[in-house]
């Protein structure tokens, strides 16, 4: 929840007269353990984990975790900055007793996010987590502001009786098809009984375009919780799977062919309640300030790519005619468009009417994501920035006089580009605050280095099993 107050030693106000009813909850319902999740910023989800009896010292005086995992690569290797990469120091995990969850794929257990701070009980600068919060409080501060955010899921399923990393797809049917569907029926069906056991309402759960690819569409929240939800689904997602047998990935490129798996942001803006997508007079409903902030997006997409698309296997999924939005453009409900105005059906679209982000993918922190996301959109809507002309179909048939009008470039095709692209933005390495903003590059850099040399099949191999 966006007005979480951040942690102290011995505990937020209020959650100890909670913690002994919860957790004698927990108790009767044979919960033994609570995971304690986190997202570094590789994108690769983090855990420690408590007995459940132990609930009350995590909530009273945190979990201790090293600094050192904010510059972990998806291998596992490490790289530093001039903050973080050593092996000194300790942080400490505060779970949020409000997003606390019984795990329905994993009985026996409940989840909980945490936020980090140091030992001395100060807001630890690499926490991804309180990021987003704060540039969420900051907005409704200065502008008055909410949103509502949620963050769409692609991946691929594959069998888990495969040895070794390969990948074999565990339904043959067609995209988007019916025997798809019917030959992982019972697998579908856990897994919404999951999803509903856990309050995480589903839009859809549907076949997708890939081999073996499945997408799930959430219910939209405020972008703290929004971002909780997506690494819960994912853990979900992976356990039940794994009680079929099967395998998941959620890797932006499972294989070098072909189209990847993505993990699309929709975000919309609101005021006292009103939605600033519908209802005005700019175009398509929007208002002017609606238009503005998708105009800061835009503006700020090359450089949001390295916090969106993080991973060298990233830059195998944005290809042109694809529909992963690889250019800097905007269009009504157009799929190839970076940045696709949904206005939602007639009669909804003063709740439904919203800016879906396209090339995202899972390999993203979800909490930098939104976060980066925000703060460029926030950017636009402080300068009034106007705009630029929509367009229709795919960009990549544009002439280079056609594309430079409506102010359509090409997004970095590499991670290192997207990085330099990132160095030169200032708004959002302001946002960030030097130590994020210094790992998120360290990171990057780090994982470029680390499959240089390796041809496209190689690159979507290293990544396959790390998302």
């Amino acid at each position: 929840m966006t007005a979480l107050a951040d942690p102290v030693p011995g505990g937020r106000p209020g959650d100890l007269g909670r913690v002994a009813a919860l957790t004698a909850d927990l108790a009767a319902q044979q919960v033994h353990g609570i995971v304690l999740a986190y997202v570094d910023t590789a994108g690769v989800g983090r855990v420690k984990t408590v007995p459940t009896a132990r609930l009350e010292a995590a909530v009273s005086w945190g979990v201790g975790m090293s600094p050192v995992f904010d510059t972990f690569l998806a291998d596992d290797s490490i790289v530093t900055t001039d903050v973080l990469g050593s092996p000194d120091g300790d942080l400490r995990l505060y779970p949020d007793l409000d997003r606390l969850v019984p795990l329905a794929g994993q009985p026996g257990w409940a989840w909980a996010p945490v936020d980090r701070i140091t030992q001395e009980g100060e807001r630890h600068p690499g926490c991804s987590r309180t990021f987003l919060r704060r540039i969420v409080a900051d907005a409704a501060e200065r502008h008055g502001l909410a949103f509502r955010a949620a963050v769409e899921l692609e991946w691929s399923v594959g069998l888990g009786s495969v040895p070794g990393d390969a990948f074999v797809p565990a339904a043959s049917g067609p995209a988007y098809g019916a025997t798809r569907q019917v030959e992982l029926s019972d697998f579908t069906a856990d897994l919404l009984a999951a999803f509903a056991a856990q309050g995480v309402d589903v839009d859809q759960l549907h076949p997708e375009y890939a081999a073996g690819q499945f997408e799930v569409s959430v219910g939209a929240l405020d972008p703290v919780a929004a971002a909780d939800r997506s690494v819960l689904v994912r853990q979900t997602i992976r356990a039940v799977a794994g009680r079929h047998g099967l395998r998941v990935s959620f890797a932006p490129a499972v294989l070098a062919e072909g189209v990847g798996n993505g993990g699309h942001l929709h975000l919309s803006c609101w005021r006292g309640g009103v939605n600033l997508h519908s209802g005005g007079t700019g175009r398509h409903g929007m208002t002017a300030e609606a238009e503005s902030f998708a105009a800061g997006i835009l503006a700020h997409l090359p450089a949001l790519t390295a916090v969106t698309a993080p991973s060298p296997a990233s830059y195998l999924r944005l290809k042109p005619s694809q529909w992963a939005g690889v250019f800097t453009a905007w269009g009504l409900e157009t799929r190839e468009a970076a940045l696709r105005v949904v206005t939602g059906t007639a009669g909804r679209r003063d709740q439904e009417a919203n800016l879906e982000v396209k090339p995202v993918d899972l390999a993203a922190n979800p909490y930098l994501a939104l976060g980066c996301v925000i703060a460029a959109g926030l950017d636009g809507l402080t300068a009034s920035l106007p705009l630029p002309g929509e367009i229709t179909g795919d960009p990549a048939r544009y002439g280079d006089e056609e594309a430079a009008a409506l102010g359509v470039r090409r997004l970095p095709r590499s991670l290192p580009s997207a990085v330099e692209e990132f160095r030169a933005d200032q708004v959002l390495r302001a946002a960030l605050g030097p130590v994020l903003a210094d790992a998120v590059t360290a990171v990057r850099l780090g994982e470029a280095a680390a499959v240089a040399g390796l041809d496209d099949a190689r690159v979507a191999a290293a990544y396959r099993w790390k998302y």
